[in-house]
């Protein structure tokens, strides 16, 4: 089985535990997160990244390689539950890194921010 396969499959949990489909929030963390709205995942996410962080420094210093996996794990899935939310999937973020591959990553900031300067409103100057 594939990685988009594994991922796509728990984006359909996921969806199936969005309180509108029928998730219970008291027996399901997932509906709960949801149910609760995007203060909750989204703390969620600043803790997960904070935890993936120090474990990932932890490494420098003998650190065990599996609690960086078991952070980002829990880092990952609550971006699905954040997905989910938005009405996104695993998918929409695959197809964004595969239209980055081959890109300069400095060549492709760059041009997020002319992008973004030109969307922004008010008077350009060119």
């Amino acid at each position: 089985m594939s990685t988009n396969d594994d991922l796509a499959r728990l984006a359909a949990v996921i969806e199936g535990r969005k309180p509108a489909n029928g998730g219970d929030p008291e027996k399901s963390y997932v509906a709960r997160l949801l149910h609760k709205g995007p203060d909750a995942f989204l703390k969620k996410i600043g803790e997960e990244a904070t935890e993936a962080v120090m474990a990932a420094k932890d490494l420098d210093h003998g650190g065990d390689p599996q609690k960086l996996v078991n952070e980002t794990a829990d880092l990952w899935f609550h971006c699905m539950i954040a997905l989910a939310h938005y009405n996104l999937s695993p998918a929409d973020v695959i197809a964004e890194l595969t239209r980055r591959e081959g890109l300069s990553g400095l060549e492709e900031k760059a041009m997020r921010k002319v992008l973004q300067r030109e969307a922004a409103p008010g008077p350009h100057t060119d």
